[in-house]
Parts: C-alpha cells; structure tokens; sequence
C-alpha cells in the first residue's frame, strides 16, 4: 500500500456568526491599544481537511485549525511530494521526513501544523486498513468511558453564566471550564469583575465539581501574581495559559504557587514540551495534536509527560484527541466542546465532520468496531461553506 494522493481543501463558513461582544475572552492581543474586536486575530472561521487517499482506494481525514491559508500551501508544495510513494505503516519515518526536510522553517507554528494535518490523516488509514479503531493501534482501550469537561462559559453577564453553568450541572458534567473576560488594562475594576464571575459560576456548580479557568494568554505575571491570591479560595482544577506561550520562565514561577497551572497549547515540539517540565512550569499538558506534529509526535509527547508524572489533558476534544485519551492513562480526562452556534470557530468541526462522540452524562465513548478515527465529511452543512481546493 502506498499514498498516491494528497488533498489539501479549505472549509470557509458563509453562515451565520454570533456577533462579537466585549470582555468575550482575554487572549494575547488584550495588551494593545486597538479598539474593537479583541478576539479578531483569534476567531477563526475556516479549517483545512486534508484527504490522504492510498492505491488501494483507502481515505485518510487529517484536518488543521490554524491559518488555512498558509498551511495548504505549505502541504501542496512542500509535504504532499514528500509522502507520495511511501507506505503508510512507515507513519514514523514519513513524519521525520517531514519534520527534518522542513526543520529550517518549519518545526513550529505553521511548518508543524501541516505536518499534523498529513500525520492525522495517515492514521486514520491505517484504522481503516487494520479494520480497528486507532486508539486500537496504540495501545487500546484503558477507560471504560472517558470522563469530559464542558468547555464554554466565555465571560458574559454574570446571570447569563449561571444559566450556562446550570444547564451543564443538569447534563450531568462534573467539570467545566470558563473563561476570564478582563485583563491588565482593566485595571482594579476588571479584577473585581473577573472575581464576581468565578463566584458566580461557583455558586451554582458548588464545590464538588471542577472548575477550570482559562486566560488564554491574556494576563502578564505582575497581574497573575496579584490575581492568584484571590482566586484560591475557589478552588480551581487549574489556570490555563496565564501568559504568552514562550514566557517559560513565567510559568514555572507561577507553577510554584497554590493553584496548578496548565498549558502547551501553543508550544508545539517534543523538545519545548521536555523544557516546560524540565522547568516544572506546568501542572497539565494541554497540546493539540493537529498542532504538534500528529499522532506521532503526540505519544512521544504522553510517553515523555509521564514519566515526569505530569497529565495530558489534550486541547480542543475533536477525534484526534478521543483516541490519544481513550489509549493514554496519563490522560486522565478530555476537553469537550458542547455543539453551539459559530461563535469564535472553534465549533466548525460539529459542522464539517460526522462522528464526533456526544457527551453523555458527562462522559464520552469510542466504538471499538468503527475503524479508523471514526469521522466523515458532513454533508449536511454544505451550503454554509465555501470549499477551496
């Protein structure tokens, strides 16, 4: 079996989009002086499907969030002439292949990206060549279920988030995630208003869920140091990504304190992910597998998190992500996206893919008799997208 063709299409939803609101999410950008949409740079409302199709008649579905545009290219001109010819079962070789033809330019950021796209796709032929699901392949089922959290409550009125709070409690989710709306710039004022928020969502959910926090890169580390005595008395599982990705040496101090701090959803090599626990600047793993390399690069990834005995949570649920969790006990639980309307992007892939697991009680599941990753192209949102091939 050999690859024979690789497809590289972008998926550009035309429908509509809730519009933007203010204080919605902090993020990297908060910083500046620019007025207007703050989440801008960080709403994203394409995606890229790679379809690598094998001489045998065999289709594998690889896909990428990030910068479409750059990342197609990046696979129809560099990475697809690279991998036609060779056999599939050889992921690990056609990955390093990749990774070092590409390591001048592309070893982070969009280089690494579309590698992952490729790397995804292959492994959701071999499922389908094997006739086992890809958890299967590497190494099996080590969860009856895999528990999830619901990962939403970006900042709003604070009755709003109570409502959103309650309606996941009455799903029957243990853990949830929100989001803080204010940053540095805000000042005292935005301080208090974060703090209500996480109040707020903690006196409906009580104290025998979890809930996790996330900035998003959003806050420096004078204002996170000022902040974390606060936020103590809430008991978070977690701060998620208090500052920009590569400010190592901020996270391992912050790490050091009360509240264990997550990250890595924007760092994007094995080697960066062995400085952060080198560093102890991170208490969970938080990669994305369509940004680290693939599936082969993620279990290099588990395998390194554990013995440092740190967990891997994986960024962003998706197929990609079940089937590391569902094979990995060091991946203890799994980040879930409830189906909602397009807001920041991040929803598209309930729109372009069936397959994807429903949460159920605060669970999920993976088939042990589909093969593969499990997905397919919808068909049923076609006329929201425009398709660039």
């Amino acid at each position: 079996m050999k690859i024979k063709e690789i497809r590289a299409k972008i998926y550009r939803w035309t429908g509509e989009v809730v519009p933007p609101q203010e204080n919605f999410c902090t993020n990297a950008s908060d910083i500046l002086f620019e007025r207007g949409d703050a989440m801008k740079s960080y709403r994203f409302l394409e995606w890229l499907v790679v379809e690598v199709e094998t001489d045998t008649g065999i289709v594998g579905i690889g896909n990428a969030a990030l910068v479409p545009h750059l990342v197609k290219p990046t696979i129809d001109i560099y990475l697809a002439p690279m991998c036609i010819g060779e056999d599939p079962w050889d992921y690990n070789y056609i990955y390093e292949k990749m990774f070092r033809k590409t390591h001048a330019w592309g070893r982070k950021g969009v280089g690494i990206i579309a590698i992952s796209a490729i790397d995804i796709a292959i492994w959701d032929i071999l499922g389908k060549d094997a006739g086992l699901p890809v958890f299967k392949l590497l190494g099996g089922r080590t969860k009856e279920r895999i528990p999830v959290y619901a990962s939403k409550l970006y900042s709003d009125n604070i009755d709003a988030m109570q409502l959103e709070a309650q309606d996941y409690v009455n799903q029957g989710y243990s853990m949830m995630k929100m989001r803080f709306g204010y940053g540095p710039k805000d000042g005292p004022l935005g301080v208090k208003e974060n703090l209500a928020r996480v109040e707020a969502v903690r006196e409906v959910i009580g104290y025998d869920r979890d809930l996790m926090l996330e900035c998003y890169m959003g806050w420096n580390l004078e204002y996170t140091k000022r902040i974390l005595p606060k936020l103590e008395k809430f008991e978070p599982r977690w701060l998620e990504e208090p500052v920009i990705a590569d400010d190592m040496h901020g996270y391992a101090e912050l790490n050091a304190g009360p509240i264990p701090i997550s990250g890595g959803e924007h760092e994007f090599s094995l080697f960066g992910f062995r400085q952060l626990l080198d560093m102890k600047a991170v208490s969970v793993i938080q990669f994305d597998t369509n940004r680290v390399g693939g599936i082969t690069a993620a279990q290099k990834i588990n395998a390194l998190a554990e013995a440092y005995q740190v967990p891997v949570v994986p960024h962003a649920g998706q197929m990609h992500n079940f089937h590391l969790t569902m094979a990995n006990l060091n991946c203890p639980i799994a980040e879930y996206f409830p189906i909602h309307p397009i807001e920041i992007g991040n929803e598209l892939f309930w729109y372009i893919f069936e397959g994807e697991p429903d949460a159920k009680d605060g669970f999920i599941d993976l088939n042990d008799e589909t093969p593969g990753l499990g997905l397919s192209l919808n068909q049923k949102y076609l006329d929201n997208f425009e398709i660039i091939t």
